[in-house]
């Protein structure tokens, strides 16, 4: 394994690595501050938190293996209480997302947060790189108790590439909210005849190590990234390579915000006015602006 590149105690990146004897390509994600910022920003449930905080991690780790410029996103919705769940990501590695909750959530949310959160419905994965280019997307129905689940569901219904994923999202006192993610892929199918058994088993036992790996330890702000991947993958030869630096970033802003106000109509602007002022949140960062419907521009 090559020596690790990161500085000592660095957080919030993608690390990616390769499996040398099997050719198979990964990458770990660890998340702290750009996942702590925006979770803390809002009273979501837990589940709900960690729900979104999975879905992070994830979009990030997949990013990783696309080609694109632009932003790749995660969008999940369904008839449960959380009606829709959002996480995307830009080239240059800025995250943000948000859960829209809408009704209680149930007490066991933990057990089976996909189906008991978002209820049935559908996961959209898209590539968007601008307003000049089509957009590329993928779509299934949310199959399975957890955000992983899902994914495999999605994976099983592509003939691109096969791949696993291990997320974990948790939060405690000293540390705030922390998540991670692990990424398996295996390049499509192109090798001999003689040599497909030997990958099939070099696959299934990458999977094995990857099951070993705990939630506690994709979110442990004392466990060296390129320890742990030594750890799991060290008998078939792992190497790393540099990590991409993750951040968490809004694209809002008091011009955005009243653009968007002074789309409304009088009528909807009315039912908006609250003690003179029409109050706006940014679902993403939670930020808050106030304005004067008497000197927003008409509407158009």
């Amino acid at each position: 394994m090559t020596e690790a590149t990161l500085p000592e105690g660095a957080d919030d990146f993608i690390r990616p690595f390769m499996i040398d004897a099997n050719g198979l390509h990964g990458r770990l994600v660890r998340l702290g501050p750009a996942l702590d910022t925006p979770l803390s920003a809002h009273d979501y449930p837990q589940a709900v938190a960690e729900l979104l905080g999975e879905s992070l991690a994830l979009v990030s780790g997949l990013s990783a293996g696309l080609k694109f410029d632009g932003v790749f996103s995660l969008q999940a919705r369904g008839d449960g209480p959380v009606k829709m769940l959002v996480a995307d990501v830009t080239t240059d590695g800025a995250i943000r997302g948000f859960a829209d909750v809408r009704d209680p959530i149930p007490e066991d949310s933990a057990d089976a947060p996909v189906p008991r959160l978002i209820g049935a419905g559908r996961l959209a994965f898209t590539v968007d790189q601008g307003p000049d280019t089509e957009q590329h997307q993928g779509i299934v129905d949310l199959q399975g108790a957890s955000l992983a689940d899902c994914v495999h569901h999605y994976f099983q219904q592509s003939s691109q590439y096969t791949a696993a994923v291990k997320l974990a999202c948790r939060h405690d006192s000293k540390n705030g909210w922390r998540g991670g993610a692990l990424v398996l892929q295996r390049l499509p199918e192109d090798e001999k005849p003689f040599e497909r058994e030997r990958l099939e088993e070099g696959w299934r036992k990458a999977l094995a190590m990857m099951g070993s790996c705990t939630p506690e330890e994709l979110c442990d702000i004392g466990l060296d990234a390129d320890a742990l991947l030594f750890r799991l993958f060290h008998e078939d030869g792992v190497r790393v390579f540099p990590e991409r630096p993750l951040r968490f970033s809004c694209k809002c802003s008091p011009a955005r915000m009243q653009a968007a106000v002074s789309m409304l109509s009088p009528e909807e602007r009315e039912e908006m006015t609250i003690d003179g002022k029409i109050i706006v949140t940014c679902q993403f960062c939670n930020a808050e602006q106030s304005f004067d419907p008497a000197a927003l521009s008409p509407p158009t």
